[in-house]
């Protein structure tokens, strides 16, 4: 297993003892990212649309450390404060994947640092 150290690539710190990626074969499995400014490590200011774009554009980032990109993630499982946010994050995920869509779960669960969302994924590395 390779684990990236992202020194390079634009998404904050880690909150504590874990990476935020680790290629095991031919897949790349990524933490739970929440909506988090690079520099502060703090939750952005905003709505659950916000914070779900920001989420999205960290693992973007995190991705492309290994050259991948959004439409090679095959799993995701989508971590909501309050499922009465649901819509409003359906709405920013799906204009950010493409079809065909990945795998998804969402659930609702208590969320740290006063999150309102958080997205973790699995990327397939095809052979090119």
């Amino acid at each position: 297993m390779e684990h990236s150290s992202h020194a390079d690539v634009p998404v904050p710190k880690a909150y504590g003892p874990y990476s935020h990626s680790i290629v095991a074969g031919d897949f790349v499995f990524l933490a739970g990212q929440t909506g988090r400014d690079t520099v502060s490590g703090k939750i952005i200011d905003g709505d659950v649309a916000a914070q779900t774009a920001r989420s999205l554009e960290i693992i973007r980032d995190i991705l492309r450390e290994h050259s991948l990109t959004l439409s090679d993630v095959v799993r995701t499982t989508v971590y909501l404060a309050r499922m009465d946010d649901f819509d409003a994050m359906n709405s920013v995920y799906g204009a950010t994947f493409q079809a065909p869509y990945p795998v998804r779960s969402t659930v609702e669960v208590r969320m740290p640092f006063g999150a309102l969302v958080g997205i973790e994924a699995t990327a397939f590395r095809r052979r090119r």
